[in-house]
């Protein structure tokens, strides 16, 4: 019995380290997650005006310049699917519901006789594709929980320079170009999601369409120019918005995972110490057993030898 006990204490000190651990993790995540929270803030109105109906829409749509980044290929051939997830791990599902999306998209584009090259970003995706074996085009990591802008640049730098080719005729060329990312809706709340980035979609506003006559843009130099210019700030923001948003949504499943972890931490404590304690009692129980039953054959005996 008194083996059971000490394999219940050495138990329940395992689980308080464990659970030291968790609540240290559960509360960095809290702390990180209020600076995450307000860059998404801060980036998103910047991206929502230059990626929907106001900068890049107006030219692509009151221009009849025929710009690579917006005209779509007669027969596409090949597409580049951009992965973000996170760099460690004890997040719960978030990277799996990321890296799940990401394959169910590659399954529909190959299903549409595209061939798809891979850009992965967070170990987590790294890790999966090659123990899988599957071809990685490119790959970066280490900022997964604290990206900036630069990071964004130069993923984004690739990702226009594999766009820009001829994918009829260079092998590194790409049609379309897709991206694949955790939308941080709440703390409770982060949806993985896949959007296409190029060729560019021009998506009017969801609201009424305005009355009278649209108004008309005059472009210096030319619409040309104005594309060149405004659509890798496009691509750069897309990116980087969905690097912030990834980082909060990580922030916020880690907070989340441990905080359950360390929840159930104080329960498997409490119920080994319940079990504890029930051993040592059956320990006292059966020595005070043995000491009645000891004093009982001695008195025996001494009433046998009178």
């Amino acid at each position: 019995m008194g083996a059971q006990l000490r394999i219940y204490r050495r138990r329940i000190r395992s689980v308080k380290a464990t659970k030291k651990i968790t609540r240290a993790m559960e509360l960095i995540s809290a702390s990180r997650i209020v600076k995450a929270q307000q860059r998404v803030s801060a980036s998103t109105p910047y991206a929502n005006e230059l990626t929907l109906t106001r900068a890049v829409s107006a030219v692509a749509t009151f221009s009849n310049t025929n710009h690579p980044l917006t005209t779509e290929s007669a027969a596409p051939k090949r597409a580049a699917v951009l992965i973000i997830t996170s760099d460690r791990g004890m997040a719960g599902a978030y990277s799996s519901s990321a890296i799940k999306e990401a394959d169910g998209l590659i399954v529909t584009l190959k299903q549409r006789g595209l061939e798809v090259d891979t850009y992965l970003v967070g170990r987590k995706a790294v890790n999966y594709f090659k123990f899988r074996n599957r071809t990685i085009k490119n790959s970066w990591t280490g900022f997964s929980d604290n990206p900036t802008y630069a990071h964004a640049k130069t993923i984004s730098d690739e990702l226009i320079a594999a766009f820009i080719k001829d994918a009829q005729v260079e092998i590194d060329g790409v049609d379309e170009l897709h991206i694949v990312y955790t939308e941080f809706k709440s703390m409770i709340t982060q949806i993985a999601m896949n959007k296409r980035m190029l060729p560019l979609e021009v998506v009017e506003s969801d609201g009424p369409a305005p009355a009278g006559l649209l108004p008309a843009y005059e472009f210096e130099p030319n619409a040309e120019e104005v594309l060149n210019a405004l659509l890798p700030r496009y691509i750069e923001s897309r990116v980087y918005n969905a690097l912030l948003q990834s980082a909060a949504s990580e922030h916020a499943a880690r907070r989340r995972a441990m905080k359950s972890a360390t929840d159930n931490a104080d329960e498997l404590i409490k119920s080994l110490t319940r079990l504890a304690n029930a051993a040592r009692q059956a320990e006292i129980t059966q020595e005070i057993s043995e000491i009645v039953g000891g004093a009982d054959a001695l008195a025996s005996a001494s009433a046998g030898s009178e």
